[in-house]
């Protein structure tokens, strides 16, 4: 992903969830709406996490250091997770107690009018900033369906924003279903369930979040396509004549570590050897430019090294 098209579907989100956390917030004080109010702190809870990716972006752009060598990519990363952590808590959680006091104590919603303009305001500004991340996202997930692209992103900030638009849609239906039903009966006990299934969604979009950037976290292997060009590049069938054993790993979204044990001939020469490596190392950077940390050990080939496989 490129950091241009994450940001702008970043900033896309930040501007809609503060004018609609505004307009919320003014339409639960005019009616005392539940779910106005779940919905306010909502987006607002939303503007801060895409305040946190956007400073997550920032931090990882600083150089490396003799204490963090392979720099701060992975920044990114622990502010994505950031954000699982907020919608869980300042989200879900707060939805969920909100709902269940509504229903404990319900009472009729005032000034219908408010909330009901503004959940549909908030509807179509929610739908022009998840139109923004669908097209940032179909320039880069190519072949894969939404799942996948979801599961398989290595830059995570057009997943989260296209989770976090995605469940802010269906709140903003979910608040307007309750509110309706509120307003046709006259039991504020419906605004309250509204709320509670708004909370039980964000938790679970939060949960999603969770695990897919904890896994980043933890190191993800380069994508098949990846591997696949890294491993063409490498054998030359000349000195490099295979691949003994390979390990990639992202550092970060936009930079991968490379480390192979590969075969060359008995006969070269040491100064044959580290110009096929050099060589080797070029052809990988260029079939994958995102290889920019790149480790190459060079071996006599044996089946007992290489676990049994055959050397690509």
């Amino acid at each position: 992903m490129s950091a241009s098209g994450g940001t702008k579907a970043i900033v896309a989100a930040l501007a809609a969830n503060l004018a609609i956390a505004v307009a919320k917030f003014v339409a639960f004080l005019f009616s005392g709406s539940s779910s106005m109010l779940a919905e306010s702190v909502h987006s607002l809870a939303d503007s801060g996490n895409q305040g946190l990716l956007l400073v997550g972006g920032k931090k990882a752009q600083r150089e490396a250091t003799p204490q963090h060598p392979f720099g701060y990519g992975r920044e990114r990363y622990i502010y994505a997770f950031l954000v699982s952590i907020v919608l869980f808590s300042v989200g879900g959680m707060f939805a969920i107690y909100e709902g269940y006091e509504k229903i404990k104590h319900p009472h009729e919603i005032e000034a219908w009018y408010w909330p009901v303009g503004v959940l549909v305001f908030a509807i179509i500004a929610e739908t022009f900033s998840f139109r923004t991340a669908i097209k940032e996202s179909n320039e880069v997930r190519g072949n894969l369906s939404w799942k996948e692209f979801v599961r398989r992103a290595k830059a995570p900030e057009l997943p989260v924003v296209l989770l976090e638009d995605l469940g802010a849609l269906v709140g903003l239906i979910l608040a307007l279903v309750g509110v309706s039903l509120a307003i046709a009966t006259g039991n504020g006990v419906w605004d309250g369930i509204g709320t509670l299934c708004i909370g039980v969604l964000l938790i679970v979009i939060a949960i999603v979040l969770a695990a897919e950037t904890k896994s980043l976290l933890l190191g993800e292997a380069a994508g098949l396509d990846e591997v696949k060009k890294i491993e063409a590049a490498l054998v030359d069938n000349d000195t490099v004549t295979g691949i003994i054993h390979m390990r990639t790993l992202h550092l970060g979204p936009e930079e991968l570590l490379v480390a192979a044990k590969i075969a060359v001939r008995h006969e070269d020469t040491a100064t044959e050897i580290a110009t096929a490596i050099d060589a080797a190392e070029d052809r990988i950077r260029t079939a994958v430019p995102i290889a920019r940390v790149i480790y190459l050990e060079p071996d006599i080939y044996r089946e007992a090294k290489s676990g049994g496989a055959t050397a690509r």
